[in-house]
């Protein structure tokens, strides 16, 4: 966007002397003007306007208009242009899924992992300029997606997802340790790890506080999310009668992912229904924002060369013409 702007704006009074000067030059020709009676004006009829005659104010003209155009120049007229850049940091962000088969428990709705399948699409939906991986662990560990910013890739690899896909189990440490090995070599200023299960760490060969070690080094949060009523839980047992339903009771290693949140500088949260649940995503959307920088900037270019220029091109015509064609006899 382009203005015109002036460095010294007060100078601008000046051109008040242009008006003030050519009543002045008015004044001068009326008074030096003289009279002469004719009885008649029948022999100058045929008499016209010479060039000279036509073309004897130019000069003053010429000079007034240069005078203008030195005032304006002082005044430093400016052209100026302005805008924004935007700059933007992105996070980069690991889900990390427990599908084992407790996760098949129906205090959630469906049961808990279509309901974190669900949350976790709202969030990567949510997400702008962030590179999201997937992984996902059980009885064992794998990445399920690497870290991509093609979000529509990375939920169409959450929606298959289902308890029973690899060996049972819950290799907490395990999960961990894979999503840190996702993060470290990230060159992200902000490296963020999201750790959901229901249950304790009973597989694996990585403890979860060395998991969680590991990750402090690396200067990733954590944010664990311990999913599961309070008391027991409704689960599908598979009879030779059909589907029958148990009641367990939910075991969720709440000090271990407390640790594990707290040594690494994440968070705890409990969940215990699919409000909840939803509530904690956007609690960690909010408080990893992806940071934006907008830098507004102003550029100056100077207009009055240009004025000079024509000034002192009009000034030379001016003394051209006033010593030539338009010389005054003595």
């Amino acid at each position: 966007m382009h203005n015109i702007t002036f460095a010294n704006p007060e100078l601008l009074l000046l051109l008040i002397l242009v008006p003030a000067i050519s009543v002045w030059y008015w004044y001068r020709l009326k008074s030096k003007e003289s009279d002469l009676r004719y009885s008649s004006l029948l022999p100058f009829s045929s008499v016209g306007l010479t060039n000279r005659e036509r073309l004897r104010h130019l000069p003053f003209v010429l000079r007034m208009t240069a005078l203008s155009l030195v005032i304006i120049a002082l005044a430093r007229p400016q052209s100026t242009s302005k805008g924004e850049n935007v700059y933007s940091e992105g996070i980069d962000i690991v889900l990390a899924l427990d599908i084992s088969g407790s996760m098949l428990a129906e205090d959630f709705q469906p049961n808990r992992i279509e309901a974190a399948k669900n949350v976790a699409m709202d969030f990567i939906s949510g997400r702008t300029n962030d590179r999201i991986g997937l992984v996902i662990f059980s009885g064992e560990s794998f990445t399920q997606c690497p870290l991509t910013v093609d979000y529509n890739v990375l939920k169409s690899l959450i929606k298959p997802l289902k308890s029973g896909m690899i060996e049972d189990g819950t290799a907490l440490g395990l999960g961990l340790a894979n999503a840190v090995n996702r993060l470290k070599d990230s060159k992200s200023k902000s490296k963020v790890i999201i750790l959901l299960t229901d249950g304790v760490n009973n597989r694996g060969e990585i403890d979860p506080i060395t998991a969680a070690q590991i990750a402090q080094s690396y200067g990733i949060r954590v944010y664990t999310v311990g999913v599961g009523t309070i008391g027991d839980a409704p689960y599908p047992m598979q009879t030779p009668f059909g589907t029958r339903y148990q009641m367990v009771p939910v075991d969720v290693d709440e000090k271990t992912l407390r640790d594990i949140a707290g040594m690494t500088g994440g968070k705890y949260f409990r969940a215990t229904d699919n409000r909840k649940l939803k509530s904690i995503y956007q609690e960690i959307d909010q408080l990893e924002k992806t940071r934006i920088e907008v830098r507004s900037y102003r550029r100056y270019s100077e207009l009055y060369y240009s004025l000079i220029f024509v000034s002192v091109f009009l000034l030379i015509g001016e003394i051209g013409l006033s010593n030539t064609f338009l010389r005054k006899l003595p």
